[in-house]
């Protein structure tokens, strides 16, 4: 008899059948036990005599032969999708045992703190509430997928080892590999832009590091980049419709999860960092004028102003100063001190960054140079520029900070199954002469 999925049962009323899963929950009644079995597709109420399940425990692995059968009207659970059957049990094997669980992960509302919850993970991660994160983040990275193929963008696979830090920084990984230097990347860009000039449209979901000393609820050292470059573009603009098209799209492809995705209203609005940076001392008498970057507070601020204004929970900030983003990136020509970047905020948070790049080879080359790079460093790279490169750019979502956002989780750790942090790999991470992985300044 071949196995059946739980959600499966009730189109199998009064005849034999197999399940297997894991033991939810077990309430004995005298001459009965209830066993609600779990499976990837949810619960299913089980009715065995006691002697078949006589040692049977929570999150024992259990395979089950028995009778399906309509449950009496009085008893039906609408809340599951298998709540008007039952399985009346046969036989029962056992094909795991579990030790006793240190706490019950099938709380509802899993009263944990962070460090217990990440350590006791292969256990937390059963918890339904847990479980649907990680459903969350599947629907983004696929509606992300769906959207740009419909736009004829091509996926490519970009590398996690590189030669060279393209972001520039000190926080970068560095690795010992064969007899090269090298580093896990801070962002698949280069790659991005080489693939340009094969296929014009291209995405990638990459892991991407960044060495970050700090340890914040909005910081990781390992995390999922969703990343999109797009040529041909009449303006830096396009690449701000594309990015809202696939928001747009991911929110609406999130709603049947039943979730409170965050209001975009008619319009997502779209204004400089200098602009934002009055309206917040307008409103809060915060002076951070002066200031290359908005500051946490300030995301705050400029989200509250979004949505008072706007009905809309996001908000673009463009024009971050020229000499505080990458060399790659285009200085807007009527303002040469500022380029044609962006970041969108969600409810408060940074989760995109994106902006136009520098097409022209010469141009590139020198702004290599004066951000303190060597040339030949990146020599692979430019290829494609000196070879023709049409006008360009792109960006790149954060996955756990979206997710983080989208179902208001208070820690980014929260948002990833397995995160990487200063102080953690799986549980606490050991320091000593064995880490191979070290942050090494340029």
């Amino acid at each position: 008899m071949k196995r059946i999925l739980n959600k499966e049962t009730p189109q199998y009323p009064d005849q034999e059948v197999r399940v297997a899963g894991w033991v939810n929950t077990r309430r004995d009644h005298g001459k009965i036990v209830f066993i609600d079995l779990r499976d990837r597709t949810g619960l299913l109420q089980v009715v065995c005599p006691p002697d078949i399940v006589k040692d049977v425990k929570e999150e024992y692995v259990l395979e089950i032969e028995g009778l399906i059968k309509k449950r009496p009207a009085h008893t039906i659970n609408k809340d599951m999708v298998t709540g008007e059957v039952e399985l009346q049990a046969r036989q029962v094997k056992v094909l795991a045992k579990a030790a006793s669980l240190p706490f019950d992960c099938m709380e509802k509302d899993l009263n944990l703190n962070l460090p217990t919850l990440l350590n006791h993970r292969p256990l937390t991660i059963r918890n339904p509430e847990v479980k649907n994160i990680f459903k969350v983040s599947e629907s983004i990275v696929e509606s992300f997928r769906k959207t740009l193929r419909s736009l004829d963008f091509t996926e490519f696979q970009a590398p996690n080892i590189v030669p060279v830090v393209a972001e520039g920084g000190a926080d970068v990984f560095h690795i010992d590999y064969y007899k090269y230097d090298a580093y896990l990347s801070q962002s698949p860009q280069v790659y991005k832009q080489i693939m340009l000039s094969a296929f014009e449209r291209v995405f990638t979901v990459a892991h991407v590091y960044r060495a970050e000393p700090s340890v914040t609820t909005r910081h990781m050292a390992e995390f999922t980049s969703l990343d999109a470059e797009m040529a041909f573009i009449d303006s830096w603009q396009d690449l701000m419709d594309t990015c809202e098209l696939i928001i747009r799209n991911m929110f609406a492809d999130l709603k049947p999860l039943k979730i409170g995705v965050p209001e975009l209203g008619r319009e997502v609005p779209r204004i400089k960092m200098r602009e934002a940076q009055k309206i917040i001392l307008e409103r809060t008498g915060r002076n951070n004028l002066k200031e290359p970057d908005l500051s946490p507070e300030d995301e705050q601020e400029i989200c509250s102003w979004a949505r008072e204004k706007y009905g809309s929970d996001l908000i673009f900030i463009t024009h971050y100063p020229t000499l505080k983003r990458p060399f790659y990136t285009f200085a807007d020509p009527l303002e040469p001190d500022y380029t044609l970047s962006f970041d969108l905020l969600c409810r408060g948070l940074e989760i995109v960054t994106g902006g136009q790049r520098i097409n022209e080879y010469d141009k590139l080359v020198k702004n290599i140079k004066k951000w303190g790079n060597k040339t030949d460093s990146f020599c692979f790279y430019l290829q494609a520029f000196k070879y023709g490169m049409p006008p360009e750019g792109g960006f790149a979502f954060g996955l756990e900070r979206i997710t983080k956002q989208v179902l208001n989780l208070k820690n980014i750790r929260e948002a990833s199954p397995f995160p990487r942090d200063m102080e953690r790999i799986d549980n606490k991470l050991k320091k000593g002469p064995s880490t191979r992985l070290r942050a090494r300044k340029k």
